[in-house]
């Protein structure tokens, strides 16, 4: 069993009128079921209202399935005795950062996580530096965080769950409100969590060229998976992904329309560089 796993997991939101009577039920989560393993970089891509947060919400036991199981690091997030420990395991990161910062100065903001745990004062410390640092934020350590950017502020909320030593961090859109420079910095800085700490990432997204780097994508559509694959495998059925209401990298399509102009190009292209060595050959 890997870090996260879902065995036929639905949830269903339920809405109700004034005097508690059920008004109707919609299924936001349909059937879903998935293996992650430790060290995967995982994206998760869907539209808006595919289902993709609330599955995300699931993996850190904010919401319970109403049908099916999901485990995180073999622990069921149904059973209450395991919630705090789920939590500690698998960090979430949410669209806002300003949600999630709560200190005055940018180090007391990391620390307070690993504080509430009862960790010692002396290994707070070296958390918060090694979580700075490791995103690329520690020459800002002693700012107010209301004197950040975007894309700063959500590295700092990255470092705040990256310093209570979590397995797995899931991120929840976590460039939705961020410009394209604060996305490439966030991304960076993920990647960078994942290839140097060796940290599960899941990302949750509905921007195509956040995905390139994944080691494998889910994408989904009205609560359930659509497809699946790497990002190759799924960058090379534009068709379905405009089916699903999805775009797709530029460059990617303009090898697509390319390919249907008649030249001889592989599918999938994800970079420019690979489209420029293509067209050498």
């Amino acid at each position: 069993m890997g870090i996260i796993k879902a065995d036929d997991v639905t949830f269903e939101y339920i809405r109700r009128d004034e005097e508690g009577n059920v008004e109707g039920i919609t299924t936001a989560v349909d059937h879903v079921s998935l293996d992650i393993k430790k060290g995967q970089f995982i994206a998760i891509l869907g539209h808006n209202g595919s289902g993709k947060s609330t599955l995300a919400k699931h993996m850190n036991a904010i919401l319970y399935p109403t049908e099916g199981t999901l485990w995180v690091d073999g622990m069921d997030t149904k059973e209450e005795e395991h919630v705090w420990e789920i939590r500690q395991r698998a960090g979430m990161v949410f669209q806002n950062p300003d949600n999630q910062i709560i200190g005055q100065v940018v180090e007391e903001d990391v620390g307070f996580g690993p504080e509430n745990m009862g960790i010692p004062s002396k290994e707070i410390w070296e958390r918060v530096e090694e979580s700075l640092r490791a995103v690329g934020m520690y020459e800002f350590r002693k700012h107010s965080p209301n004197k950040l950017s975007g894309g700063q502020k959500q590295r700092v909320s990255i470092a705040g769950v990256l310093a209570m030593h979590p397995q797995c961090i899931v991120l929840d859109e976590p460039t939705a409100m961020l410009d394209p420079n604060g996305r490439k910095e966030v991304i960076r800085a993920i990647r960078g969590l994942n290839d140097v700490e060796g940290i599960t990432v899941i990302l949750i997204t509905h921007y195509m060229e956040e995905i390139i780097y994944a080691d494998k994508v889910f994408v989904m559509d009205k609560g359930a998976i659509a497809m699946e694959g790497t990002p190759r495998e799924i960058f090379s059925q534009v068709e379905k992904l405009k089916e699903l209401r999805l775009d797709v990298p530029q460059v990617t399509m303009l090898a697509y329309e390319l390919k249907k102009k008649g030249m001889n190009l592989p599918d999938g292209i994800l970079t420019t560089k690979e489209l420029i060595d293509a067209l050498r050959i």
